[in-house]
Order: structure tokens, then sequence, then C-alpha cells
């Protein structure tokens, strides 16, 4: 009988021992290419993780579209994508909810020798936009050139189209301008073509002094709640990764691969880029300002970008400190 007894106390040692070391499974869903393959990439090699809350499952997907597809599923747990989306599902009864990854926008880009020097400059050109009618750099550059007395979407010839393509097409000189995500417009002007304005800009021009994220992580508010620790310790996580590329040079040639980029000029653009996009400051005033940010672009869209709620959705943004 104490054999008996002794041999069922060690089980139950062993059962808890287990229970105590089993880590939060984070399934994330990533662009092939995108920059968030280059903070898991850190993260996967910092031996700091080894004893992190977190077990990372990566998932690749093909494009954003695919993740939207498979948080909804419930196939990953989270993906990158952005608050406006966010909130237009909150406001359709989900629980997603938002932790901001990058202020990093698109850039509105032209040959160097270009005669446009600013939006004015556009009218009558042929203007290549990637992302759509509904992209919020094109409709908040409308925004901006209405306050200056412009037009933009009658008085330009709009090209849009992918982005890599559209680059293609202002080297062959077949658009005069190019509003492209930022890694694109980052190639371009590593090869000596010019920033007009960044996404950042537009939105300064609009009366917005906060950076305010384009992109953030995105999962269940209730899946996040029962696990916080694992959640609120990855995102710190991701933060110290984006820090080492940034501020560490033996990092960023271990990044470089990823970068897809060949020469030195790109690579060093597509960094400094990058690092532009640090989330210095994330609180109640940049929230405000996204709400403010949300009320222009439900007007510019018609509600076809952020549905019909007249605000951004309480509970959008998620908080480390929950």
């Amino acid at each position: 009988m104490k054999f008996k007894a002794l041999f069922i106390s060690l089980c139950m040692l062993t059962s808890s021992h287990s229970f105590a070391t089993e880590k939060t499974k984070i399934r994330l869903g990533v662009l092939a290419f995108g920059t968030a393959d280059w903070e898991l990439s850190v993260i996967q090699n910092d031996p700091a993780t080894a004893s992190a809350d977190f077990q990372l499952d990566v998932q690749k997907l093909a494009n954003p579209e695919a993740g939207k597809i498979a948080l909804q599923s419930g196939s990953v747990d989270m993906i990158v994508s952005d608050w406006i989306w966010v909130s237009k599902l909150r406001a359709t009864g989900s629980d997603f909810t938002f932790f901001p990854y990058s202020t990093t926008s698109g850039a509105l880009i032209v040959a160097d020798a270009s005669p446009i020097r600013a939006i004015k400059d556009l009218k009558g050109k042929r203007l290549g936009i990637a992302g759509g009618e509904l992209d919020k750099n094109w409709l908040l550059l409308q925004a901006l050139a209405q306050k200056e007395q412009f037009d933009l979407n009658a008085d330009v010839d709009k090209v849009f189209g992918a982005p890599p393509l559209l680059n293609e097409q202002i080297k062959q000189n077949r658009i005069d301008a190019v509003l492209n995500y930022w890694h694109f417009a980052a190639r371009l002007e590593a090869q000596g073509y010019r920033q007009i304005i960044d996404g950042k800009g537009i939105v300064k021009a609009l009366g917005i002094n906060e950076d305010v994220p384009t992109l953030g992580y995105v999962f269940k508010q209730s899946w996040a709640a029962s696990h916080k620790n694992a959640v609120n310790a990855f995102l710190k996580t991701s933060q110290r990764a984006k820090d080492q590329i940034c501020t560490s040079d033996a990092v960023w040639q271990k990044i470089i691969p990823l970068t897809q980029a060949e020469d030195e000029p790109t690579q060093k653009k597509m960094r400094q880029r990058y690092c532009e996009g640090q989330i210095k400051q994330w609180g109640e005033q940049e929230q405000q300002a996204a709400g403010r940010i949300y009320s222009m672009l439900r007007t510019l869209s018609n509600k076809q970008l952020t549905g019909d709620s007249e605000s951004l959705q309480p509970g959008t943004f998620w908080s480390i400190s929950q």
C-alpha cells in the first residue's frame, strides 16, 4: 500500500510539473516576406525566448486577406492588420482587438528630376496608387488636396495596381508619380527617386500631430484575456526585437536576407524607414487621434472602409496593462 501511495504521489508531482511548464501556443499568421517576419526571426533566435511564457507557431500567409480569413475562421490566433478593420468588425459583434506594431506608412514618390514638388503639381499627371480606391493613404491624400482647393480624384489620371508593378511603371516613365506602400517606396528612394510626402506627413498636414499606428497585432480579446501573460509577454518581446533590429548592426546583418534587397543602399533605406515606424508613445492622446482619423476616413470612403459606425468602437485597442 505504501508503494502504491508513493507511486500515485510521484505521478501527481510529474503531472503538476508538466502543467506548470506548459507554454501557451500562439498561432501567428504572417506574410511570407513581411516585416513581421524580421521580428520573428530575432525572437526565435534569442536564447531568452526559451524561458518565455509563450511558444510561437508561425504560419506563412500568401496575402493580407488570407490572414483575415485565417483569423476569423480560428486557424490562427493573431495576425498583423489595421485598427480600422478591427473597429468595423467590433461594430458587428466580433471581439477582435489591436495592439500597435508600426507607424510607418506609404509615401508619394516621383523621379528626382520630376517637376512635381507638391500635391498640386499632380494635376493632369498619371498617378499610380497601390491598394485600390479604399487605400487609406489615397483617401487621406484626397482630403489634403481638398484642403488645398484641389480635386485630386478628378484632376489626375489614376492607375491602380500591385505595388511591384507600379514601381516598374514609374521606372519606365509610364506614370509620373506613385503612392506606394512604404517598403516599395523605400526601394525607389534608394535608387534616387524623391519622396514628396509620406503617410505621417499627410496626417500631420490634416491637423493631427500624434503618431498613430498604421498596423498592429490583431487577435480576439476573449482569447487574449484567457492567455494574458503569454500574449503580453509576446507583445513586449516583439517590441524588444524591433529595438534590436534598429540598434544592433549584428542583428541587422541577420535580417538582411529577409529584406530581399540585394544592394546596400536599399538595405539601409529599408532599415531607416522600418525604424522610423517604432512606437514611441501609445496612450490616450494617440487613441483619440485615431478616432479623428477614423471620422475622416468614414466620410472620405462614404462608410465603405469603416462601416456604418459613427465612431471608433470601444475595445478596438488592447493595452498591455489590461
